[in-house]
């Protein structure tokens, strides 16, 4: 079952970056052609395209806080070589028609670059309008396979699902070697899953576990009970989930409440603290592949460690410790950031056109190498990140069963 179209969205126009909380600053309503001079009356324009509505907001909040603190060291650094960044967020839900909507209102209104949008499903149908258009799109948590070949504007920060998928497998029968009997659920209409999936059971396969049952599920499912039943008479010994992060919570919940005990391997759909409040307590012990760590002792993560912290901490938030798509939001916009500064030093945006200067920002952005909260990162010619530090986790949830952490395995 799809998802229906919202019934409208929420524009996110914020103006002035707020002193010491990292937030956000608004857009010029104003349409402006690509023919048109770069528009740098209010800073420079970048947009992002993000999920902070429907059952994708617990993605899209997460990455929203980076998008914040990148804002802010960028500005508090001196902006694009003296001229500050200028970021409009726009609310695209959790559809395919929101995306496209945003997709097309942000390149109306003339910014330089796009990140987003949040889900794989949704970059598949808006990130072609960004390409007919020639508008750099950088995306922060699309891991499908064939997200950088839509086209040369399109690149993406967040690795795809071939390469940190089977990490988690390998952790999985590392702990637990006596694994013989292996199960598997995903999400048949979204893209990310269905992707995801084919990795999980290659990865399977490749270590002679071929899958007992598949099970598909929609994303809108909220009751898994006839499936989980016919699953667990097959004695599994590990199940392995590609879904999304409400779907995915209620599943887990679902199977350990009817006495599934054994190893639960979990998809970057399910990289989020958000998934604490879902499955609670149920969530404990659950392996998932990682393209971040707060633990990497590089100076670009400490500082953004740092920020984090002291943000949550000034709004009275729990957790001070970031997640990993608020590391790849906040890198997403850093290199769009970096990529930006490099070209008004050799081509000043004031006397570019828009086409012009999206054109010239694509070049920077697959020609640029960058040290981020993720590490060191660079892209393949194709737009694919090149990355070298990637972990697994496993889900320690805290008494009470309401907070958690994704702890690092050695």
């Amino acid at each position: 079952m799809r998802r229906r179209p919202m019934a409208r969205r929420l524009s996110l126009l914020l103006t002035g970056l707020i002193a010491g909380g990292g937030l956000l600053s608004g857009c010029s309503r104003g349409d402006q052609s690509a023919s048109g001079a770069v528009n740098l009356k209010e800073g420079v324009p970048v947009g992002a395209v993000l999920a902070l509505s429907g059952n994708a907001n617990v993605y899209g909040q997460d990455q929203r806080v980076g998008l914040n603190l990148a804002l802010a060291a960028v500005n508090g650094s001196g902006g694009i070589n003296g001229t500050p960044l200028r970021l409009a967020i726009e609310d695209s839900g959790s559809d395919d028609p929101g995306a496209n909507a945003a997709m097309t209102l942000q390149i109306n209104r003339g910014m330089l670059a796009i990140i987003g949008p949040t889900l794989s499903q949704q970059a598949f149908a808006a990130d072609p309008i960004a390409q007919r258009r020639g508008v750099p799109v950088v995306a922060p948590s699309n891991t499908a396979t064939g997200i950088p070949q839509i086209g040369h504007f399109i690149s993406r920060v967040s690795a795809g699902s071939g390469v940190i998928a089977p990490l988690s497998i390998a952790k999985a029968l590392q702990l637990n070697p006596g694994i013989r009997r292996a199960a598997v659920f995903y999400a048949q209409d979204d893209a990310y899953s269905t992707a995801e999936t084919v990795v999980f059971q290659k990865a399977l396969s490749d270590r002679g576990l071929k899958p007992i049952t598949v099970q598909r599920t929609n994303l809108a499912d909220s009751d898994f009970q006839s499936q989980i039943s016919s699953t667990l008479a097959l004695k599994p010994d590990l199940i392995v989930l590609s879904l999304q992060g409400v779907d995915g919570g209620n599943l887990v919940r679902q199977l350990r409440e009817l006495g599934y005990r054994g190893t639960i391997v979990v998809g970057n759909g399910m990289n989020t603290p958000n998934i604490y409040p879902i499955c609670q307590k149920y969530c404990d012990g659950l392996l998932i592949s990682q393209a971040y760590s707060p633990e990497l002792a590089t100076p670009a993560n400490r500082a953004f460690v740092q920020a984090f912290s002291k943000a949550q901490a000034a709004g009275g938030k729990g957790t001070l410790i970031p997640p990993q798509l608020t590391a790849q939001a906040y890198t997403a916009l850093q290199v769009v950031a970096e990529a930006l500064q490099r070209l008004d030093k050799r081509k000043p945006l004031k006397g570019l056109s828009a086409a012009a200067a999206r054109t010239a920002l694509m070049d920077e952005i697959l020609g640029g190498i960058y040290q981020t909260p993720l590490g060191e990162i660079r892209f393949t010619p194709e737009g694919e990140v090149v990355q070298k530090d990637f972990f697994v986790a496993q889900v320690r949830m805290n008494p009470g069963g309401r907070s958690g952490r994704f702890a690092l395995l050695p």
